[in-house]
């Protein structure tokens, strides 16, 4: 399969030109890189061509990379049915950069993108309804991105004597701790092996079996 796939680039890339970077076979799978300004023009080939005929499109979705300049890829992941393949074209976009909506190809995208849009921030020109899709009314930014604090932005509760759901800044009721206990692995390297509530018993139980049991 990985030789079909090595040909199918080859003709996807002598086929678009300069519309496609590069194509390669990564994990059995081909590769389609792509840039944001082609993209319509690569989709529609791919959907349209007859040794590709990728007419489904299975998910979009994004990938966080804080370091780059182009901080966020977007992927594409396409099945042909007829020929029993499957497709992954990335592009690569900015953060302040729009990509062009693939509703007018695949008209499921529209779901897609606005899940990418919702969690990463990434926006789709052409997009008819580009709204948030799986967070509430009202969040404040996006939590797949790798910036997003684990704890959020604000938390949500019933108020009892408002009677409504309020939104407030979250506030942590435990401070942070640091633990300085050994794990199982490394306590067990030890001469004599204390591990986490070993330190309550005795000297002369700490690190033994519990009664009745044996190595």
């Amino acid at each position: 399969m990985t030789d079909a796939y090595r040909e199918l680039g080859d003709h996807i890339s002598a086929a678009l030109g300069d519309a496609v970077l590069r194509t390669e076979v990564v994990l059995g799978e081909l590769m389609v890189y792509v840039p944001a300004a082609r993209l319509e023009r690569v989709l529609s080939f791919l959907r349209d061509d007859q040794k590709c005929f990728f007419k489904m499109l299975i998910d979009i979705c994004g990938v966080d990379y804080p370091e780059r300049a182009e901080r966020f890829d977007v992927v594409y992941n396409l099945l042909s049915l007829k020929h029993n393949t499957r497709c992954r074209v990335k592009v690569a976009v900015g953060e302040d950069e729009a990509v062009p909506s693939a509703v007018g190809i695949y008209p499921a995208a529209g779901w897609f993108e606005r899940e990418a849009y919702d969690l990463y921030g990434i926006f789709f020109d052409g997009n008819p309804d580009l709204r948030r899709i799986l967070t509430d009314y009202g969040f404040e930014g996006h939590p797949f991105r790798k910036d997003f604090p684990l704890t959020g932005y604000v938390e949500v509760r019933y108020d009892e004597q408002q009677k409504r759901v309020i939104y407030e800044p979250v506030k942590l009721v435990q401070e942070f701790r640091s633990f300085d206990f050994l794990s199982p692995w490394e306590g067990m390297l030890q001469p004599r092996p204390v591990l986490p509530g070993d330190e309550k018993a005795a000297p002369d139980q700490q690190g033994a079996a519990p009664a009745g049991k044996t190595n």
